[in-house]
């Protein structure tokens, strides 16, 4: 049998007194990718980072982390430096947060080159259009210039995997590479990654708490929890006959149901025709328009009271600008009736009596969760500007009663977000919107960063919150499995228009454009899409 090519034994990671992990033990051989999954804070990704020493100085680890029968945990650091990026290379979750957003795509490939291979610029500058080019970057030259805010999430992972492959590595570590990408892109970057292993002949360590990816990329699976990996094994089996309770909650984590009947005469919450947001594009000392990014640009909808529409569409289609727009977030041109009010002439000043009715909840609830504020404090603030008559005492109740709505011990209300896990800081957000007892609701993509349980537990807090008040949502995200649990009717957006709409039922039972059809395909099948829907860039009009 082959000697493994990373062998890890008996590891334990401690920060303090509490392990992070426990008697982690696994292989990976030379050419297989190995999935470790679980959900956050079970210890994945300390795992990850433990293989190349870069936790820090806080944890104590003990065991042994063998590289090719060399030990890692023992390593002096001149020898881990050779290690690093030549042998073992990692891309991270956040490519935004990874990448140096004051130096050029150029200059970050090149400064790998420089470091392992020594190579100088003009033969750097030749290596890296290279491997831009084998990432699937178009045009690659015309990108070595450009600053990471410059590039779409999807490009932004590539040129990710380009710095990570630039030294050939016998191991490739990627952690959670595809969470914020979109169906498509997400399935591109998976078919691009085996195609690479494929050809450098390296092992992968993919870790993920996307069980869909798992069955596509991944020869062998590790389950964690807790600390620990509770089952191992090939994929095909350990799916078909899980063996550990967690395995079988994961498995059966994904979100099910149908959203609640929705009444085909109830009158309209929501009237948008012909709506625009066009964003001016200045050239020049003068800073002259030239042309617009046409990120909304002519969308005709209308939603139901106790109804759910549905957004859907790839980054940089219009769905979060659309939901923006309609709650007079961003200026627009068009003519949007919400409540029977027309909203679209009013000035800022004049919105204001009419936000208790309107809310909205953000994709990220860490960024929108001021850190300096308590939860009684985040969640009473629209108490406090929508219902001034109404005493401390009334407010406070108010907010235990929202809290107690999505969940949470009314005792939590003291306490900071940071002391809360990912999926508890989205309930805090959705009470935050709950409280004034709003008519309408924009959920922009409120799910996309959550475990797939924590998932599952949010759409069920949303239907059931909304059967109950006979709310209405316009429901945004990439997600299509989340969608179809959640939406009643659905419109598809791509570079800012409407591309099909009509009823969720009907367009996942069978959708009419090619472009419905590869989001479909990327959802469920996570088949290879076509070429041409590589990061599309928005139309600019001159």
């Amino acid at each position: 049998m082959t000697a493994p090519l990373l062998s890890i034994r008996d590891l334990t990671i401690a920060f303090g007194a509490k392990p992070a992990t426990r008697n982690i033990s696994f292989d990976i051989a030379p050419g297989e990718t190995v999935a470790l999954v679980g959900e956050s804070g079970s210890g994945k990704s300390v795992t990850a980072l433990s293989i190349l020493r870069l936790l820090p100085p806080t944890a104590h680890v003990t065991g042994q982390i063998l590289f090719k029968g060399q030990d890692l945990v023992a390593a002096p650091p001149e020898e881990l430096r050779a290690v690093r990026g030549n042998d073992i290379s990692m891309i991270f979750q956040e490519p935004m947060s990874s990448l140096n957003p004051v130096h050029t795509v150029e200059k970050q490939i090149g400064e790998v080159l420089a470091i392992h291979r020594g190579l100088r610029a003009t033969a750097a500058r030749k290596r890296t259009l290279e491997l831009l080019d084998a990432v699937g970057i178009p045009d690659p030259a015309s990108r070595l210039s450009a600053y990471p805010h410059q590039l779409s999430g999807g490009q932004r992972q590539r040129v990710m995997i380009a710095m990570a492959l630039a030294n050939e590595p016998d191991l490739l570590i990627a952690d959670e590479p595809t969470t914020a990408l979109d169906v498509t892109v997400q399935a591109q970057i998976l078919t691009l990654l085996k195609e690479l292993q494929g050809r450098l002949g390296m092992a992968m360590l993919f870790i993920t708490h996307d069980l869909g990816i798992v069955r596509r990329i991944a020869d062998r699976v590790c389950v964690m929890t807790d600390g620990q990996i509770v089952e191992t094994g090939p994929v095909a089996p350990l799916f078909a006959t899980p063996q550990h309770a967690y395995t079988r909650h994961l498995l059966a984590a994904e979100p099910r149901g149908t959203p609640p009947a929705s009444d085909p005469t109830a009158p309209a919450i929501v009237d948008v025709a012909d709506l625009k947001v066009w964003f001016p594009v200045k050239r020049g000392i003068l800073r002259r328009t030239v042309g617009h990014i046409k990120a909304v640009d002519g969308v005709d909808l209308s939603i139901r009271r106790g109804e759910t529409l549905g957004v859907v569409g790839e980054s940089g289609s219009g769905k979060s600008t659309l939901g923006y727009a309609i709650l007079r977030l961003l200026p627009s041109d068009g003519r949007i009736v919400v409540l029977g009010n027309e909203v679209q002439s009013r000035s800022w000043k004049a919105m204001r009596p009419l936000r208790a009715d309107m809310q909205i909840v953000f994709q990220d609830p860490f960024g929108s969760l001021s850190p300096r504020l308590s939860v009684d404090r985040i969640i009473g603030e629209g108490l406090a500007v929508h219902a001034p008559q109404i005493g401390a005492r009334e407010r406070d109740a108010r907010v235990v009663k929202a809290l107690e709505e999505v969940g949470l011990a009314s005792e939590t209300r003291f306490r900071y977000p940071h002391e809360f896990s990912g999926g508890q800081r989205q309930r805090i957000a959705i009470a935050r919107a709950m409280v004034l007892e709003p008519k309408f609701v924009v959920l922009d993509e409120p799910t996309s960063a959550l475990d797939v349980s924590i998932q599952a537990q949010v759409v069920d807090l949303l239907r059931d919150i909304q059967q109950r008040r006979g709310l209405t949502y316009m429901f945004i995200s990439h997600d299509l499995k989340v969608v179809r649990a959640m939406a009643n009717q659905l419109i598809v957006m791509r570079n800012g228009r409407i591309v099909e709409q009509g009823p969720a039922a009907d367009i996942f039972a069978a959708p009419q454009s090619d472009y419905t059809r590869a989001l479909m395909a990327a959802a469920f099948d996570l088949a290879v899409v076509r070429p041409q829907s590589l990061d599309p860039a928005p139309p600019v009009t001159p």
